[in-house]
């Protein structure tokens, strides 16, 4: 599916940890896509936001392997850009991910992203998890599965 058509509809997008990791490092199979996705939230035309849980993912190997500017990157992106909003784990998230993961058996960090794209009103999730793709409550949008506009 072309990106444009993914994202067809979608006001605002929850961002799981690899996207965010496939961007900051450039991943080479997946930048054209992500680096297409961030534009978009850079000039506005959607909103992203992920939950404080991405912060926590990103950060461990920079900081285990002593990369302080990759570290810093990814605090830059994730607190201080344009569109980018970060969701903290309240208790109405921890509820709704409790439900998430009774109703679909998903890991715990599944369950928490999820549930904070769904209780900020998200339309779409973006992950590279073909396997979230079984949650209803909103628009899972796989990258593997997305092509470059």
């Amino acid at each position: 599916m072309r990106l444009e058509e993914a994202l067809e509809g979608v006001v605002k997008l929850a961002l799981d940890t690899p996207p965010v990791i496939y961007f900051v490092e450039a991943h080479p199979e997946y930048d054209a896509l992500v680096t297409a996705i961030f534009q978009k939230i850079s000039d506005g035309q959607i909103v992203g936001l992920t939950s404080v849980i991405t912060v926590t993912e990103v950060l461990v190997l920079p900081l285990r392997q002593g990369k302080v500017a990759l570290a810093a990157a990814y605090w830059e992106l994730l607190t201080n850009s344009a569109n980018m909003q970060l969701v903290s784990i309240d208790p109405e998230i921890a509820r709704k991910a409790a439900e998430l993961r009774s109703r679909y058996n998903l890991r715990t960090p599944d369950a928490l992203q999820l549930a904070a794209a769904i209780k900020s009103g998200c339309d779409a999730f973006l992950t590279n998890d073909a396997t979230l793709k079984k949650v209803t409550e909103l628009k899972v949008l796989v990258l593997s599965e997305l092509q470059p506009t």
